[in-house]
């Protein structure tokens, strides 16, 4: 009886932990190029350089001093505001077309509003440039969020779609039932119900916007430059560490709002 419960005895199965050390190293090799710089931040080397020769806060003290970043950092606060307020304003709307109304051309009009996605950010911000130079709109705010606006418009339509296309659109039909006018079933039943899509759009494309630098380098380069096209500039002329101090902080304030957002609206059930 005991040599055939070793018989049947159940062999040691690898694939487990053979999969669990790829995931590792899959995660090690995607979050290396953060650790990195992070561990640079606060080096004590005088140029960018791994690994440290010694640790030091001296490079978080010098932010605050460096004008340039500051501007940069102003200017891409105002168009990252701004952007988001305006495809929200759109981009909601939109979606909300696409997802209720049947017309001819819906596929196509669909494809359009998500082209930016598919097409190379420095082609675009050429296109810009030649649009934008005859209209005098190079170098001003106005012409960096409409660019912007441009790569951001398909996250805030993309989202919202996911959202629509698991609400339960009985609500919106008793609600009619009952008296509501269009504008208060939206307000009262369906914007709730897809909030999680819009707040999820929204902080995408401010993200996105405040992240930007192929078309703020191409648009706004000498006259408006954004916090990215600073950081340029900054590497071309300097190779100290306080770029990367800046990278860690810009890190950190993009992971606390996601983490908020994620535990206060449900982003990843957004992001489905």
């Amino acid at each position: 009886m005991m040599s055939e419960v070793r018989l049947f005895k159940p062999r040691f199965n690898v694939a487990k932990p053979a999969f669990g050390i790829l995931v590792f190293l899959l995660y090690l090799f995607l979050l290396a190029p953060l650790l990195i710089v992070c561990v640079i931040s606060f080096a004590s080397n005088q140029y960018l350089s791994f690994p440290p020769e010694g640790f030091t806060l001296k490079w978080y003290e010098l932010l605050p001093q460096e004008s340039t970043f500051m501007a940069g950092m102003q200017v891409s606060l105002i168009v990252a505001a701004i952007v988001t307020v305006i495809v929200l304003a759109i981009g909601v709307p939109a979606a909300l077309a696409l997802d209720r109304f049947e017309f001819r051309g819906k596929g196509a009009v669909q494809s359009f509003f998500l082209s930016p996605l598919l097409i190379p950010s420095i082609v675009l911000a050429l296109g810009m440039v030649l649009l934008f130079g005859p209209l005098h709109l190079n170098n001003t705010y106005a012409g960096i969020i409409i660019g912007h606006v441009a790569v951001t418009f398909p996250f805030v339509v993309r989202t919202t779609l996911m959202s629509l296309a698991t609400t339960d659109t009985s609500c919106e039909s008793a609600a009619r039932i009952l008296g509501a006018g269009s504008w208060t079933v939206f307000r009262r039943v369906t914007l709730p119900i897809i909030q999680p899509g819009v707040i999820a759009g929204g902080v995408i494309a401010f993200i996105v916007s405040f992240d930007e630098a192929v078309i703020s380098l191409f648009v706004a380069e000498s006259g408006l430059p954004t916090l990215p096209v600073q950081v340029l500039r900054y590497v071309e002329n300097s190779a100290d560490a306080a770029v990367a101090a800046l990278s860690v902080i810009l890190i950190l304030i993009s992971l606390v709002v996601v983490i908020i957002v994620e535990r206060v609206m449900g982003l990843r059930k957004a992001l489905r």
